[in-house]
Protein backbone atom coordinates (compact mmCIF):
# COMPACT_ATOMS: atom_id res chain seq x y z
CA UNK A 1 0.00 0.00 0.00
CA UNK A 2 1.66 3.27 -1.08
CA UNK A 3 1.61 6.25 1.23
CA UNK A 4 -0.22 9.32 -0.10
CA UNK A 5 1.00 12.90 -0.03
CA UNK A 6 -2.19 14.03 1.67
CA UNK A 7 -1.20 11.97 4.70
CA UNK A 8 1.62 14.41 5.44
CA UNK A 9 -0.60 17.44 4.91
CA UNK A 10 -3.78 16.32 6.68
CA UNK A 11 -4.23 15.50 10.36
CA UNK A 12 -7.14 13.08 9.98
CA UNK A 13 -7.54 12.72 13.74
CA UNK A 14 -8.09 16.47 14.01
CA UNK A 15 -10.59 16.33 11.13
CA UNK A 16 -12.62 13.70 13.00
CA UNK A 17 -12.13 15.41 16.35
CA UNK A 18 -10.61 12.37 18.09
CA UNK A 19 -7.22 11.78 19.75
CA UNK A 20 -4.60 9.54 18.13
CA UNK A 21 -5.28 6.97 20.84
CA UNK A 22 -8.99 6.70 19.99
CA UNK A 23 -10.35 3.19 19.61
CA UNK A 24 -11.97 1.97 16.38
CA UNK A 25 -15.41 2.34 17.98
CA UNK A 26 -14.67 5.91 19.04
CA UNK A 27 -13.47 6.77 15.54
CA UNK A 28 -16.59 5.24 13.95
CA UNK A 29 -18.85 7.04 16.42
CA UNK A 30 -17.19 10.39 15.70
CA UNK A 31 -17.44 9.81 11.94
CA UNK A 32 -21.15 8.96 12.07
CA UNK A 33 -21.88 12.10 14.08
CA UNK A 34 -19.95 14.37 11.69
CA UNK A 35 -21.27 12.65 8.55
CA UNK A 36 -24.82 13.20 9.73
CA UNK A 37 -24.08 16.85 10.59
CA UNK A 38 -22.34 17.71 7.31
CA UNK A 39 -24.16 15.45 4.84
CA UNK A 40 -24.99 17.60 1.77
CA UNK A 41 -28.62 16.48 1.82
CA UNK A 42 -29.07 17.74 5.38
CA UNK A 43 -26.66 20.67 5.19
CA UNK A 44 -26.44 22.16 1.67
CA UNK A 45 -23.07 23.69 0.87
CA UNK A 46 -21.12 21.31 3.10
CA UNK A 47 -19.89 19.11 0.25
CA UNK A 48 -16.18 19.83 0.77
CA UNK A 49 -16.40 19.32 4.53
CA UNK A 50 -18.23 16.04 3.98
CA UNK A 51 -15.55 14.91 1.49
CA UNK A 52 -12.83 15.77 4.02
CA UNK A 53 -14.57 13.80 6.77
CA UNK A 54 -15.09 10.80 4.46
CA UNK A 55 -11.44 10.87 3.33
CA UNK A 56 -10.28 10.96 6.96
CA UNK A 57 -12.47 8.02 7.94
CA UNK A 58 -11.40 6.04 4.87
CA UNK A 59 -7.88 6.01 6.33
CA UNK A 60 -8.33 6.15 10.11
CA UNK A 61 -11.33 3.82 9.99
CA UNK A 62 -9.29 1.10 8.25
CA UNK A 63 -6.91 -0.76 10.55
CA UNK A 64 -4.18 -1.35 7.94
CA UNK A 65 -4.35 2.17 6.47
CA UNK A 66 -4.38 3.71 9.94
CA UNK A 67 -1.23 1.86 10.93
CA UNK A 68 0.62 3.01 7.83
CA UNK A 69 -0.74 6.55 8.19
CA UNK A 70 0.57 6.74 11.77
CA UNK A 71 3.98 5.48 10.62
CA UNK A 72 4.17 8.07 7.82
CA UNK A 73 3.21 10.89 10.18
CA UNK A 74 5.76 9.73 12.76
CA UNK A 75 8.52 9.57 10.15
CA UNK A 76 7.67 13.06 8.93
CA UNK A 77 7.52 14.54 12.46
CA UNK A 78 10.86 12.93 13.38
CA UNK A 79 12.58 14.11 10.22
CA UNK A 80 13.30 10.53 9.07
CA UNK A 81 15.51 9.89 12.11
CA UNK A 82 17.98 7.06 11.87
CA UNK A 83 19.05 5.24 8.74
CA UNK A 84 16.09 5.28 6.30
CA UNK A 85 17.76 2.78 4.00
CA UNK A 86 18.17 0.00 6.57
CA UNK A 87 16.38 -3.10 5.35
CA UNK A 88 14.38 -5.51 7.45
CA UNK A 89 16.25 -5.82 10.73
CA UNK A 90 18.80 -3.15 9.64
CA UNK A 91 20.38 -0.99 12.32
CA UNK A 92 19.06 2.50 12.84
CA UNK A 93 16.00 2.11 10.67
CA UNK A 94 13.00 4.25 11.47
CA UNK A 95 10.16 2.25 13.05
CA UNK A 96 7.78 0.79 10.52
CA UNK A 97 9.80 2.09 7.54
CA UNK A 98 10.28 -1.41 6.14
CA UNK A 99 6.70 -1.21 4.79
CA UNK A 100 7.63 1.50 2.30
CA UNK A 101 8.90 1.23 -1.25
CA UNK A 102 11.67 3.38 -2.70
CA UNK A 103 9.19 5.33 -4.80
CA UNK A 104 7.20 6.07 -1.63
CA UNK A 105 10.37 7.55 -0.16
CA UNK A 106 10.73 9.69 -3.29
CA UNK A 107 7.18 10.92 -2.81
CA UNK A 108 7.72 11.69 0.86
CA UNK A 109 11.04 13.46 0.35
CA UNK A 110 9.56 15.26 -2.64
CA UNK A 111 6.97 16.80 -0.34
CA UNK A 112 9.53 17.74 2.29
CA UNK A 113 11.87 19.40 -0.25
CA UNK A 114 9.03 21.12 -2.09
CA UNK A 115 8.71 18.80 -5.08
CA UNK A 116 5.52 17.27 -6.35
CA UNK A 117 3.18 18.79 -3.79
CA UNK A 118 0.66 21.57 -3.68
CA UNK A 119 -1.78 22.82 -6.27
CA UNK A 120 -0.74 23.02 -9.92
CA UNK A 121 -2.27 24.61 -12.97
CA UNK A 122 -3.21 22.92 -16.19
CA UNK A 123 -2.17 24.59 -19.45
CA UNK A 124 -5.73 25.82 -19.91
CA UNK A 125 -5.32 28.00 -16.83
CA UNK A 126 -7.58 26.07 -14.42
CA UNK A 127 -6.26 25.05 -11.03
CA UNK A 128 -5.85 21.34 -10.35
CA UNK A 129 -6.70 20.13 -6.84
CA UNK A 130 -3.90 17.56 -7.03
CA UNK A 131 -1.49 16.39 -9.68
CA UNK A 132 -2.22 13.46 -11.94
CA UNK A 133 -5.26 11.21 -12.28
CA UNK A 134 -7.28 11.09 -9.08
CA UNK A 135 -9.44 8.28 -7.75
CA UNK A 136 -13.04 9.35 -7.27
CA UNK A 137 -14.31 10.36 -3.85
CA UNK A 138 -16.09 7.84 -1.68
CA UNK A 139 -19.73 8.79 -1.23
CA UNK A 140 -22.13 8.04 1.61
CA UNK A 141 -25.91 7.82 1.28
CA UNK A 142 -28.70 7.18 3.79
CA UNK A 143 -31.26 4.43 3.18
CA UNK A 144 -34.38 3.92 5.28
CA UNK A 145 -35.86 0.41 5.24
CA UNK A 146 -38.75 -1.29 6.93
CA UNK A 147 -37.93 -4.01 9.47
CA UNK A 148 -38.99 -6.72 7.02
CA UNK A 149 -36.87 -5.31 4.17
CA UNK A 150 -33.79 -5.11 6.40
CA UNK A 151 -34.24 -8.62 7.80
CA UNK A 152 -35.09 -10.33 4.51
CA UNK A 153 -32.75 -8.29 2.29
CA UNK A 154 -33.73 -6.12 -0.64
CA UNK A 155 -32.43 -4.69 -3.91
CA UNK A 156 -33.35 -1.03 -4.17
CA UNK A 157 -32.16 2.31 -5.50
CA UNK A 158 -30.30 4.96 -3.53
CA UNK A 159 -30.29 8.67 -4.32
CA UNK A 160 -26.72 9.95 -4.63
CA UNK A 161 -25.18 13.33 -5.41
CA UNK A 162 -21.56 13.02 -6.56
CA UNK A 163 -18.99 13.84 -9.23
CA UNK A 164 -19.78 12.23 -12.58
CA UNK A 165 -18.05 12.41 -15.99
CA UNK A 166 -18.86 15.77 -17.53
CA UNK A 167 -21.85 15.42 -19.85
CA UNK A 168 -20.44 18.09 -22.18
CA UNK A 169 -16.94 16.72 -22.78
CA UNK A 170 -17.47 13.11 -21.74
CA UNK A 171 -14.82 13.40 -19.05
CA UNK A 172 -11.93 14.43 -21.30
CA UNK A 173 -11.75 17.97 -19.93
CA UNK A 174 -11.45 19.38 -23.47
CA UNK A 175 -14.02 21.52 -25.22
CA UNK A 176 -16.32 19.70 -27.67
CA UNK A 177 -14.61 19.27 -31.03
CA UNK A 178 -11.15 19.25 -29.48
CA UNK A 179 -9.11 16.58 -27.75
CA UNK A 180 -6.24 16.51 -25.26
CA UNK A 181 -2.76 16.05 -26.72
CA UNK A 182 0.13 14.05 -25.33
CA UNK A 183 2.30 16.21 -23.08
CA UNK A 184 5.53 17.10 -24.84
CA UNK A 185 7.46 17.52 -21.58
CA UNK A 186 6.83 14.11 -20.00
CA UNK A 187 5.85 12.24 -23.20
CA UNK A 188 2.54 11.23 -21.65
CA UNK A 189 4.06 9.63 -18.53
CA UNK A 190 2.73 12.28 -16.16
CA UNK A 191 5.96 12.30 -14.16
CA UNK A 192 9.42 13.78 -14.61
CA UNK A 193 12.59 12.22 -13.17
CA UNK A 194 15.05 14.48 -11.44
CA UNK A 195 18.52 13.34 -10.42
CA UNK A 196 20.00 14.83 -7.24
CA UNK A 197 23.34 13.14 -6.74
CA UNK A 198 22.76 9.75 -5.16
CA UNK A 199 19.01 10.34 -5.13
CA UNK A 200 16.57 10.17 -8.02
CA UNK A 201 13.17 11.77 -7.52
CA UNK A 202 10.04 11.40 -9.58
CA UNK A 203 7.54 14.23 -9.38
CA UNK A 204 4.40 15.10 -11.33
CA UNK A 205 4.97 16.93 -14.55
CA UNK A 206 4.30 20.65 -14.10
CA UNK A 207 3.35 21.14 -17.74
CA UNK A 208 0.38 18.74 -17.68
CA UNK A 209 -0.35 18.59 -13.96
CA UNK A 210 0.60 14.92 -13.86
CA UNK A 211 -2.13 13.76 -16.25
CA UNK A 212 0.18 13.01 -19.18
CA UNK A 213 -2.10 15.02 -21.44
CA UNK A 214 -2.35 18.71 -22.21
CA UNK A 215 -5.70 20.42 -22.60
CA UNK A 216 -5.41 23.22 -25.11
CA UNK A 217 -9.05 24.32 -24.99
CA UNK A 218 -10.72 23.50 -21.64
CA UNK A 219 -14.35 22.40 -21.62
CA UNK A 220 -16.52 25.44 -20.80
CA UNK A 221 -18.87 23.36 -18.64
CA UNK A 222 -16.39 21.68 -16.29
CA UNK A 223 -13.45 24.11 -16.79
CA UNK A 224 -11.19 21.22 -17.78
CA UNK A 225 -11.86 19.15 -14.65
CA UNK A 226 -13.58 16.38 -16.60
CA UNK A 227 -16.29 15.92 -13.96
CA UNK A 228 -19.47 17.64 -12.88
CA UNK A 229 -21.60 17.22 -9.79
CA UNK A 230 -25.09 15.86 -10.33
CA UNK A 231 -27.78 13.68 -8.79
CA UNK A 232 -28.29 10.07 -9.82
CA UNK A 233 -29.78 6.81 -8.63
CA UNK A 234 -27.64 3.80 -7.83
CA UNK A 235 -28.94 0.25 -7.48
CA UNK A 236 -27.80 -1.34 -4.22
CA UNK A 237 -28.29 -4.88 -2.94
CA UNK A 238 -28.84 -4.95 0.82
CA UNK A 239 -28.13 -8.43 2.24
CA UNK A 240 -30.48 -10.16 4.66
CA UNK A 241 -29.93 -9.44 8.33
CA UNK A 242 -28.44 -5.94 8.24
CA UNK A 243 -28.72 -3.99 11.49
CA UNK A 244 -29.57 -0.36 12.09
CA UNK A 245 -26.61 1.91 11.29
CA UNK A 246 -24.69 -0.69 9.27
CA UNK A 247 -22.62 0.59 6.30
CA UNK A 248 -22.90 -1.42 3.08
CA UNK A 249 -20.13 -0.91 0.53
CA UNK A 250 -21.07 -0.72 -3.15
CA UNK A 251 -17.74 -0.89 -4.93
CA UNK A 252 -17.04 1.53 -7.75
CA UNK A 253 -20.31 3.46 -7.49
CA UNK A 254 -18.96 6.54 -5.75
CA UNK A 255 -17.68 9.73 -7.34
CA UNK A 256 -16.09 9.59 -10.79
CA UNK A 257 -12.31 9.49 -11.05
CA UNK A 258 -10.49 12.19 -12.97
CA UNK A 259 -8.45 11.71 -16.10
CA UNK A 260 -8.78 7.93 -16.28
CA UNK A 261 -8.56 7.17 -12.56
CA UNK A 262 -11.06 4.67 -11.09
CA UNK A 263 -14.24 5.82 -9.33
CA UNK A 264 -14.67 5.84 -5.58
CA UNK A 265 -17.00 3.58 -3.62
CA UNK A 266 -20.51 4.16 -2.34
CA UNK A 267 -21.27 3.47 1.31
CA UNK A 268 -24.95 2.98 2.11
CA UNK A 269 -25.90 3.61 5.75
CA UNK A 270 -28.97 1.53 6.57
CA UNK A 271 -31.64 2.79 8.96
CA UNK A 272 -34.18 0.15 10.01
CA UNK A 273 -37.67 0.95 11.26
CA UNK A 274 -38.89 -0.95 14.35
CA UNK A 275 -41.45 -3.75 14.03
CA UNK A 276 -44.58 -3.85 16.21
CA UNK A 277 -44.14 -7.59 16.96
CA UNK A 278 -40.58 -8.74 16.31
CA UNK A 279 -37.13 -7.64 17.42
CA UNK A 280 -33.77 -8.81 16.09
CA UNK A 281 -30.74 -10.25 17.86
CA UNK A 282 -28.03 -11.25 15.42
CA UNK A 283 -29.49 -13.92 13.13
CA UNK A 284 -32.37 -14.64 15.52
CA UNK A 285 -35.78 -12.99 15.72
CA UNK A 286 -37.53 -12.53 19.06
CA UNK A 287 -41.26 -12.45 19.72
CA UNK A 288 -43.32 -12.31 22.93
CA UNK A 289 -46.59 -14.27 22.92
CA UNK A 290 -49.24 -13.95 25.66
CA UNK A 291 -50.93 -17.08 27.05
CA UNK A 292 -53.63 -17.58 29.68
CA UNK A 293 -53.05 -19.00 33.13
CA UNK A 294 -55.02 -22.11 32.13
CA UNK A 295 -52.81 -22.66 29.04
CA UNK A 296 -49.69 -22.30 31.16
CA UNK A 297 -50.95 -24.57 33.92
CA UNK A 298 -52.55 -27.30 31.79
CA UNK A 299 -50.42 -27.03 28.65
CA UNK A 300 -51.57 -26.09 25.17
CA UNK A 301 -50.62 -25.85 21.49
CA UNK A 302 -50.26 -22.16 20.58
CA UNK A 303 -50.12 -20.59 17.09
CA UNK A 304 -47.13 -18.24 16.87
CA UNK A 305 -46.64 -15.66 14.06
CA UNK A 306 -43.51 -15.62 11.87
CA UNK A 307 -42.04 -12.82 9.80
CA UNK A 308 -43.25 -14.49 6.59
CA UNK A 309 -46.86 -14.02 7.69
CA UNK A 310 -47.49 -17.73 8.30
CA UNK A 311 -47.88 -19.22 11.77
CA UNK A 312 -46.09 -22.11 13.44
CA UNK A 313 -47.48 -24.22 16.27
CA UNK A 314 -45.49 -24.28 19.50
CA UNK A 315 -46.37 -26.76 22.25
CA UNK A 316 -46.60 -25.18 25.70
CA UNK A 317 -45.83 -27.81 28.37
CA UNK A 318 -48.05 -27.99 31.44
CA UNK A 319 -46.65 -25.86 34.23
CA UNK A 320 -44.92 -23.34 31.95
CA UNK A 321 -43.84 -20.22 33.82
CA UNK A 322 -44.03 -16.71 32.45
CA UNK A 323 -40.88 -15.61 30.60
CA UNK A 324 -39.94 -19.12 29.43
CA UNK A 325 -38.45 -19.09 25.92
CA UNK A 326 -38.72 -21.73 23.20
CA UNK A 327 -36.64 -21.93 20.00
CA UNK A 328 -38.21 -22.52 16.58
CA UNK A 329 -35.38 -23.50 14.22
CA UNK A 330 -35.01 -21.80 10.84
CA UNK A 331 -37.63 -19.09 11.36
CA UNK A 332 -35.24 -16.22 12.08
CA UNK A 333 -33.23 -14.03 9.70
CA UNK A 334 -33.18 -15.83 6.31
CA UNK A 335 -29.39 -15.74 5.81
CA UNK A 336 -28.59 -18.08 2.87
CA UNK A 337 -27.21 -21.39 4.11
CA UNK A 338 -27.53 -20.57 7.82
CA UNK A 339 -30.88 -18.98 8.71
CA UNK A 340 -31.45 -17.89 12.27
CA UNK A 341 -34.12 -19.09 14.68
CA UNK A 342 -37.29 -17.63 16.13
CA UNK A 343 -37.12 -17.26 19.92
CA UNK A 344 -40.64 -17.36 21.39
CA UNK A 345 -41.11 -16.07 24.94
CA UNK A 346 -44.44 -16.82 26.60
CA UNK A 347 -45.90 -14.30 29.02
CA UNK A 348 -48.85 -15.30 31.24
CA UNK A 349 -51.61 -12.75 30.86
CA UNK A 350 -53.47 -11.96 34.08
CA UNK A 351 -56.97 -10.68 33.23
CA UNK A 352 -58.12 -7.43 34.82
CA UNK A 353 -61.82 -8.22 34.32
CA UNK A 354 -63.54 -11.58 34.77
CA UNK A 355 -66.89 -12.82 33.60
CA UNK A 356 -69.18 -14.39 36.22
CA UNK A 357 -68.28 -17.88 35.03
CA UNK A 358 -64.56 -17.10 35.08
CA UNK A 359 -64.81 -15.65 38.58
CA UNK A 360 -66.55 -18.77 39.90
CA UNK A 361 -63.86 -20.96 38.33
CA UNK A 362 -61.02 -18.87 39.82
CA UNK A 363 -62.69 -18.82 43.24
CA UNK A 364 -63.05 -22.60 43.14
CA UNK A 365 -59.33 -22.87 42.27
CA UNK A 366 -58.51 -20.51 45.14
CA UNK A 367 -60.44 -22.67 47.62
CA UNK A 368 -58.77 -25.82 46.34
CA UNK A 369 -55.30 -24.28 46.70
CA UNK A 370 -55.91 -22.11 49.75
CA UNK A 371 -52.68 -23.14 51.45
CA UNK A 372 -50.47 -23.12 48.34
CA UNK A 373 -49.75 -19.39 48.43
CA UNK A 374 -48.59 -19.52 52.04
CA UNK A 375 -46.36 -22.51 51.29
CA UNK A 376 -44.70 -20.60 48.46
CA UNK A 377 -44.03 -17.60 50.69
CA UNK A 378 -42.75 -19.81 53.50
CA UNK A 379 -39.90 -20.85 51.16
CA UNK A 380 -38.87 -17.19 51.04
CA UNK A 381 -38.97 -16.86 54.84
CA UNK A 382 -42.10 -14.77 54.62
CA UNK A 383 -44.23 -17.12 56.77
CA UNK A 384 -43.49 -15.39 60.08
CA UNK A 385 -41.79 -16.68 63.25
Amino acid sequence: MAAQREWLEKDYYKVLGVPKTASAKEVARAYRKLAKQYHPDANPGSDEKFKEISAAYDVVGDEAKRKEYDEVRTLSENGFAGNPFAGAGGAGGAPGFNNFRVDDLGDLLGNIFGRGGGRRRHPGGQAAEAAGPQRGQDVEAELHLSFVEAVQGVTTTVNVVSDMPCSTCGGSGSAPGTAPSVCAVCAGKGVVNENQGMFSFSHPCVACGGTGMQIEVPCPACKGRGVERRARQVKARIPAGVVDGQRIKVKGRGGAGRFGAPPGDLFVVVHMAPHPVFTQKGRDLLVKVPITFAEAALGASVAVPTLSGRTVTVKVPAGTRTGRTFRVAGQGVPVPGKPGDLLVTFDIDVPTKLSAEERRAVEALARASAEEGQKLRDKLGAGGA
